[in-house]
């Protein structure tokens, strides 16, 4: 009640019907979907594991996808970061995961003041991890000079502005591998369009021989198959 209060008073309103109250009002939070499906690309790039997203990019979800990426509300990631969760949790493979954020541009991040797919990735790993899984985020991509930005881009072109434009630091893989020997992996993005973006990062992956196991997205655009079915839970460690 407090919460909902203090959005009143300073005149916020809910980015999915814009009633006045909350970021996302009760009628919206409730209205997002549970659970995730299999969303692959129409044309699929080659080779790219599974895709899963938890919504289709319209809607209350797109409208909280912009409103953390480009208008900085920042208390909307706590429920993308439940979307993604739900996308891990139908995606990841037994035992020990490690999320890996697609890597934003520098000067995305310096423009828009933070990260959010960073950030939605890592609270989509503290929300599972509470739930008694074994999982973690780790930024393990960077990207190399010369991307572009993909808006307004086709599939050709996307493909082209990114391929080899990821990398995977020595420094942080070392670190890793040290921590978690046995993890396997699963890009996360908050939007997936084409799947450039995600083959791409599965490359970067592959690349320094890490097994990457599948793509879980907060949401993936219409122009693509989406299989509508049951989610598959995520396995816990050891069972």
């Amino acid at each position: 009640m407090r919460d909902a209060v203090t959005d009143l008073l300073l005149g916020g309103r809910c980015v999915g019907c814009g009633v006045a109250g909350r970021l996302l009002c009760l009628r919206c939070a409730a209205g997002l979907p549970t659970g995730a499906h299999p969303a692959w690309p129409e044309p699929t790039p080659a080779g790219l594991v599974p895709p899963w997203a938890a919504a289709s990019y319209d809607g209350a979800a797109r409208a909280m996808v912009l409103g953390l990426k480009e208008r900085r509300l920042l208390g909307l990631g706590r429920p993308i970061a439940g979307l993604l969760a739900q996308a891990v949790a139908a995606a990841a493979p037994p035992g020990p995961v490690v999320l890996v954020p697609v890597p934003s541009r520098p000067a995305s991040v310096r423009a828009r003041g933070h990260d959010p797919t960073y950030t939605v990735t890592a609270g989509a790993a503290v929300r599972l991890r509470r739930e008694g899984y074994d999982v973690r985020a780790a930024r393990l991509l960077r990207t190399r000079p010369g991307l572009v930005d993909q808006a307004g881009l086709d599939a050709a072109a996307r493909a082209r502005n990114l391929a080899g434009s990821m990398t995977c630091p020595s420094g942080a893989l070392h670190r890793l591998a040290a921590a978690v020997p046995r993890a396997r992996f699963v890009i996360c993005d908050d939007v997936l369009t084409t799947g450039a973006t995600a083959r791409e990062a599965q490359r970067a992956l592959e690349a320094v021989g890490l097994q990457v196991s599948a793509v879980a997205a907060v949401a993936a655009t219409r122009r693509r198959h989406v299989e509508v079915g049951t989610s598959v839970p995520l396995m816990r460690d050891g069972k």
